[in-house]
């Protein structure tokens, strides 16, 4: 796969404030702003719900070519700060998850699982979406991260710096998320 620069890219970050590593997307928000990149590439936190990042990908007169994601999700198998890369492949679940998933958007719940699949209804995704996601262990409050993921931190930043500038390689050994397993994938990892 041929490394493609110049791509107009966003790379948002998803997740709650004051969660501790559940908000590390947040948290390095500040500092994923510092890195250097081509004035393609957009850095913004998208916790604004769905429904309107949606309406936002819908009014781009130039639409994102790359989109990148920094999350953290519990993953049973994972420890505390690993970090994983996946590649959305697009598909939906059922029609009831779909409208529980515009359910909890519409309550204000902010999930990269129901961003994804909101998205993917509306058609706003382009071919290239990953998503890195950290490792965050269990739920607890908090405004820093812990040391297992504050030690993560400069791996973290050099992913998103070079999958948001560059897509990723076969040397990343991203897993695949598509929309029709996604919520079948989480029920069996918790």
């Amino acid at each position: 796969m041929p490394v493609e620069l110049n791509k107009r890219t966003i790379i948002g970050t998803v997740g709650y404030q004051l969660l501790r590593n559940h908000s590390v997307g947040p948290i390095l928000l500040p500092q994923i702003r510092e890195l250097k990149f081509q004035n393609t590439v957009v850095v913004e936190e998208m916790n604004w719900g769905p429904i309107a990042i949606v309406q936002y990908f819908q009014t781009l007169e130039i639409p994102f070519e790359r989109v990148v994601f920094l999350v953290a999700i519990e993953r049973k198998y994972r420890n505390i700060g690993d970090i994983s890369i996946f590649k959305w492949e697009g598909g939906l679940p059922s029609e009831t998850q779909i409208q529980a998933c515009i359910g909890d958007a519409a309550t204000g719940v902010i999930s990269v699982e129901n961003l994804l699949v909101i998205g993917e209804f509306f058609k706003i995704w382009p071919k290239e979406l990953y998503l890195i996601d950290v490792e965050p262990g269990s739920e607890v409050a908090g405004e820093h991260l812990s040391e297992e993921v504050q030690r993560k931190t400069p791996e973290i930043l050099e992913i998103v710096h070079r999958i948001a500038s560059q897509g990723i390689t076969p040397n990343d050994r991203a897993g695949a998320l598509k929309g029709d397993k996604l919520f079948e994938e989480m029920s069996h990892e918790n």
